[in-house]
């Protein structure tokens, strides 16, 4: 212990000192810095945060400048990150496998933003299910969970009058997103009509509110981006996509949030799934949910939904039209659609960054969909999903790259939200 502090007194000593102030900063040194921007890792980082932000990145052969009294942490050999921005989740009314109103309560909601920062994601756009209890945590960000943008209840009007009376009442709660449904899921309900979700977009627009769209089938798709959509919720998963929806999509620099755990939730508990044993996985999840999954009869009925077979081809449209539109230059943003029962919020983001990967995406591609992209794509122009000077000090420590193997994120040593180490 003594040496290590001798070393990181050698260190610093390079760095100007000044008098101390309140409140005290917090310097960490000598970590690999992965910054949420794509560009190559920094190392041997000195990184200050004051005041819940980033005030300063340099690094140990370069001058700086560090308060009396600030408080050193070393992370020499660790890797430090953004925490994750997850563009799609949910923190609405589920607890473990039921969901009900009598869930939505700012207790199950803090529940829920808890265990989302436990795992590594520091913000959460909850897009659908959120009401007044959502409204209020968005505004007083809980202070041991993640950060909280909401959309609001999803819109699901049938008529254009009704539509323009849902975004009256629903941009009253402060959103940051107004969502709806164009699918018709595997032909066993109507879409929504285009008169309601073309208001929806045009009345949103009239309040400076972007529309994230849910939508399955490619036809929908470029009729959403033609009338002014500003975020594909999910991915295209019926057909290829096409030259003609990746031109729409880049023409408005719209985004498009893959979502491929939401697939995998639609079959993965025919059986018994391997991460069940996964001791990342089990060290947060609700262990009666896991014992519920593996149900033999309830095993059974997913084996014997004709929808759970046909989602897991979806699941493989997805996984390449993602790569395609990356490639062709569509910005990607990481989600997940966790919340909903058996969407294991905390667990999939690491699935589905794992799933990109796999998809044909680097590690690095998927570590910015899931940090600075995924923050520029959700229209936020705070620096969140980055470290740089003046960016929120939303980070997670990580005892090996994610850089180089993905699957390093399960490494997860801590999480530091505003400059605050998680519990």
């Amino acid at each position: 212990m003594r040496i290590i502090r001798m070393a990181l007194l050698s260190v610093l000593a390079a760095f100007v000192v000044t008098a101390a102030q309140e409140p005290a900063d917090r310097v960490f040194v000598g970590a690999r810095l992965v910054d949420g921007t794509g560009a190559k890792p920094l190392e041997n980082t000195v990184i200050v945060v004051r005041a819940g932000k980033i005030a300063q990145v340099t690094t140990m052969s370069e001058p700086g400048t560090i308060r009396a009294d600030a408080e050193r942490v070393d992370l020499r050999g660790r890797t430090i990150m953004p925490g994750f921005v997850n563009a799609h989740g949910h923190v609405a009314d589920t607890n473990g496998l039921k969901a009900g109103a009598e869930f939505y309560t700012r207790e199950n909601l803090a529940r829920q933003l808890r265990l989302y920062a436990r795992y590594g994601v520091t913000t959460v756009y909850s897009l659908g299910g959120d009401g007044e209890a959502g409204a209020a945590l968005r505004k007083d960000r809980l202070p041991d969970g993640a950060r909280l943008f909401i959309a609001g209840p999803v819109i699901a009007a049938t008529t254009a009058d009704a539509a323009a009376a849902d975004v009256e009442k629903i941009s009253a709660l402060g959103v940051d997103f107004l969502k709806f449904r164009v699918d018709d899921n595997l032909g066993a309900s109507k879409k929504m009509p285009k008169e309601a979700w073309k208001t929806v977009i045009d009345r949103g627009h009239a309040k400076q509110i972007p529309i994230a769209a849910h939508m399955f089938y490619l036809d929908d798709a470029k009729d959403l981006l033609r009338e002014g959509v500003d975020l594909l919720a999910h991915s295209v998963r019926d057909k290829p996509v096409d030259d003609e929806l990746i031109a729409l999509a880049k023409e408005r620099e719209v985004c498009l949030v893959p979502t491929l755990t939401r697939e995998v939730s639609t079959f993965v508990y025919e059986s018994t799934p391997a991460w069940f044993g996964d001791e990342f996985f089990l060290r947060h999840a609700d262990a009666a949910s896991v014992e519920q999954l593996k149900e033999p009869a309830r095993q059974a009925q997913v084996r014997k939904n004709p929808a759970s077979q046909k989602y897991k081809v979806a699941l493989e449209v997805a996984s390449a039209n993602l790569k395609k539109m990356k490639d062709a230059g569509v910005r990607i943003a990481f989600g997940t659609d966790t919340g909903p029962p058996a969407r294991f919020q905390g667990y999939f983001e690491h699935m589905e960054l794992e799933l990109m990967v796999k998809a044909g995406l680097t590690p690095m591609e998927a570590i910015v969909s899931a940090t600075g992209d995924a923050a520029r794509c959700m229209k936020n122009t705070s620096g969140l999903g980055t470290l740089k000077a003046g960016s929120p000090a939303d980070f997670v420590i990580y005892r090996e790259d994610p850089t180089k193997d993905i699957r390093a994120t399960r490494t997860l040593e801590s999480v530091w939200i505003a400059g605050e180490r998680m519990p």
